[in-house]
């Protein structure tokens, strides 16, 4: 009998440690679900009313068995509780409110129950085996992982990275790109996620980060960090352009790459199924970085709209279709790449546009200013837009064009002025209209036209605005309204084109500073009727000393 009980001792220990070395898990879990499996199997035994804890000695293997019970006065509960008199026996000395041990003996697992330790068993080890796999793999997001095709389900390829498993998406996938099962497959971790179901560890290979990686592995100068990959788009499949930067004069960033013969960047291109790689210098110049990534084609000249937040290109007509590329991917990638939406034209459609431009801007001058049409249209060739740059420009510059002098500068101001004035006005008429209160037009930074949206917005009273987070009011402004210097008139405030039209106000180019101070101004009445608070002892004696 003891050879029997030594045996099963030295089984449940060698089974322990068989178990932590092949899921790679710690020996005390696994013996902790032991104990676990002992407890739930000797509560099926002696009644799951019974609190039954369990301890495997993890050295010797031996295992004791007992109940928790606590010592009362009165017994209510028999299997959790026992009178003073019964607490004697089993631990002398014991009194009332005590927690004792009444040691049990050791069960014997009938298939039933062997089967149930078993699954609990499994489950625990599991559960360890999934956060140990979550623990290793979730701090590594953007790293590049070599494992090998399990299977394909519904288009998404599962891929074996030995200690896990990961996921390559259909639309993360290389289009066209046959995945075999038992190949191996090198892809970019973009994401880890805990889940129910053990880490979800999601791969890429058309991520342009993965193309980066690539070009780190081949290139020692990018892994060194004196070559530096400043932007990547990808087509993926087709077609990628990367801009580069070399941090030492010496070392030509796009040759590095290319590589000898074109070495280097052969290597990314078959690794990415033949996809082609345009190597473009990076410049800090917005121009300059648009035309270089827009080769091969030809660029005449690049107008920036900061306004607008886009970049017209004009090309030569029998540049067009090369600048756009099949199916715009050429103009895509560089949009992309560049950060920046990018139109582009030929010479005609540029000219026809500026003709626009120019015939509208002259005949709102010629209307608002009274001027002929001549006058307008040297305003317009000066680089006149709006009434206000007329308005408030100084008046040394208007006057310095050829042909006005400075009487005609001021005259044409005072117009500007008043067209101003009567558009002001005629704003003011329709806020009043709308129910908006005469205190709103005393907030900072708020002109009649502002007022005017925010009526239509519902925002009437001083409390309607007050209510509004910053965020509701505005948007965060992309670039600076343009605007000339401007000695005596007030800031130009005309409504900007921003990428985040989300506030009220948005299009009006409002700064975050400047949304605070309207905000904060609109509840400065919330505590205008506050009583001050009431001075202490000290406060007071500390007054009368200073009155004295």
């Amino acid at each position: 009998m003891a050879s029997a009980i030594s045996a099963n001792k030295a089984e449940l220990l060698a089974i322990a440690t068989a178990v932590a070395t092949e899921k790679m898990i710690d020996k005390s879990i696994v013996i902790e679900a032991m104990e676990e499996a002992i407890q739930k199997s000797a509560r099926n035994r002696y009644g799951a009313e019974n609190d039954i804890r369990a301890k495997l000695d993890p050295m010797t293997g031996d295992l004791r068995l007992w109940r928790v019970v606590e010592v009362v006065e009165d017994v209510e509960d028999y299997f959790k509780q026992v009178d003073l008199k019964q607490a004697e026996k089993l631990q002398p000395g014991a009194v009332v409110g005590d927690f004792i041990v009444d040691p049990l003996p050791a069960v014997d697992l009938g298939r039933i129950d062997a089967q149930s330790a078993k699954q609990v068993i499994f489950q625990k080890v599991r559960d360890a085996e999934r956060e140990r796999q979550y623990e290793e793999f979730k701090d590594r997001a953007n790293e590049v992982i070599t494992g090998v095709i399990k299977s394909v389900e519904f288009g998404h390829v599962i891929v074996n990275l030995g200690r896990a498993e990961g996921v390559i998406r259909r639309d993360q996938q290389i289009p066209r790109e046959a995945a075999r099962v038992g190949e191996r497959v090198r892809a970019l971790i973009t994401k880890v996620e805990r889940s129910n179901r053990g880490p979800q560890i999601f791969l890429s290979r058309a991520h342009p980060d993965f193309m980066k990686k690539l070009f780190a592995q081949e290139v020692p100068e990018i892994y060194d960090g004196i070559i530096e990959i400043k932007a990547a788009a990808r087509d993926p499949g087709s077609r990628a352009k990367i801009g580069v930067i070399s941090h030492d004069s010496s070392i030509d960033p796009v040759g590095a790459c290319v590589g000898m013969k074109g070495s280097r960047v052969q290597a990314v291109v078959q690794e990415l199924q033949g996809e082609k790689i345009d190597i473009i210098p990076w410049s800090e110049d917005t121009a300059t970085f648009v035309v270089n990534a827009l080769q091969p084609a030809t660029v005449s000249r690049v107008v920036l709209d900061e306004e607008e937040g886009r970049i017209e290109v004009v090309v030569p007509d029998d540049q067009l279709s090369l600048a756009i590329g099949r199916r715009g991917q050429n103009v895509r990638l560089a949009s992309q790449l560049t950060g920046h939406q990018i139109d582009i034209m030929t010479e005609e459609e540029a000219s026809v546009k500026r003709q626009k431009e120019f015939a509208e801007r002259s005949k709102m001058f010629e209307e608002e200013l009274d001027v002929d049409e001549t006058l307008s249209q040297l305003l317009v060739a000066e680089g006149f837009a709006e009434l206000e740059e007329v308005a408030y420009v100084e008046l040394a510059e208007l006057a310095s064009i050829e042909g006005f002098d400075e009487e005609l500068a001021e005259e044409l101001q005072s117009r500007a002025t008043e067209a101003l004035e009567r558009h002001e006005e005629t704003a003011r008429a329709e806020r009043r209209e709308l129910g908006v209160e005469d205190d709103l037009a005393a907030m900072p930074h708020l002109t009649e036209q502002m007022l005017v949206v925010l009526g239509k917005a519902g925002i009437k009273t001083l409390d309607d605005l007050a209510d509004l987070a910053t965020d509701e009011l505005i948007a965060k402004k992309r670039e600076a309204p343009r605007r000339r210097n401007n000695a005596d008139g007030p800031p130009l405030r005309r409504p900007q084109r921003t990428e985040d039209k989300g506030g009220i106000l948005g299009v009006y180019g409002l700064s975050e500073e400047q949304g605070n101070e309207i905000i904060m101004a609109a509840r400065a009445h919330w505590f205008e009727d506050e009583e001050p608070a009431a001075e202490t002892p000290a406060q007071e004696a500390a007054n009368a000393d200073s009155e004295q």
